[in-house]
């Protein structure tokens, strides 16, 4: 995949507006403030693709980034606190509207912060790609925040406490040293070379 050739494509606030699959999708979940915009800019080498915000809760809309194969889909960061019931739940509808659609979901990277326990929130997302049977990998953002002794401790604690979690993928990130970036582009080469590959054997049929 060339990671330089990536665009903003589109962004909804509701799910009723939001446009077929055309490609295969890769999503971007997690709770308000984990460090999705900064992972999302450091896989791409961008400073500014995805707007980082200083305001937990800021982004309120499902953003569709496009490279030539694959679309990636940065839903709306789930759990904070500050804002009105009425936007919570237009929020969950956003996500579930999402989810709920007939879409090409091929990955979903489901974001943890790792200097804390998960949240009820984030269980409970994992709970439910185990139970629709999407397939997942659970990214473990801030490591740079933790030392050495820390990060082990959480990254064998977080198993304990993600449902499944001793079965899980999880892979430790930082935007702040780039740790985990490489890995996971090549999660995403090797999704992206299966599904051409596949693409191109139904052709062949």
């Amino acid at each position: 995949m060339n990671y330089h050739k990536v665009k903003f494509l589109t962004s909804f606030g509701n799910a009723g507006q939001l446009p077929p699959s055309e490609k295969p999708e890769i999503v971007f979940a997690g709770r308000s403030n984990v460090g999705k915009s900064s992972l999302i800019n450091s896989l791409f080498n961008q400073k500014s693709l995805a707007r980082v915000s200083a305001t937990p809760g800021k982004t309120a809309t499902i953003n569709f980034f496009e490279t030539e194969h694959l679309i990636f889909a940065d839903l709306p960061g789930y759990g904070y606190a500050k804002v009105s019931r009425g936007e919570k739940r237009r929020w969950a509808d956003l996500i579930e509207g999402y989810f709920a659609q007939d879409r090409d979901i091929v990955l979903v990277l489901s974001l943890v912060d790792s200097r804390h326990p998960p949240s009820a929130d984030d269980r409970m997302m994992v709970e439910f790609l185990i139970e629709n049977e999407l397939p997942f990998v659970v990214i473990l953002t801030k490591t740079d925040k933790l030392s050495a002794r820390q990060r082990q401790e959480r990254l064998e604690a977080v198993r304990r406490e993600l449902p499944c979690g001793d079965r899980l993928t999880l892979l430790p990130f930082s935007s702040q040293t780039g740790e985990g970036r490489e890995e996971l582009r090549e999660l995403l080469d090797r999704l992206e070379a299966d599904l051409l590959l596949e693409s191109c054997g139904e052709e062949g049929e």
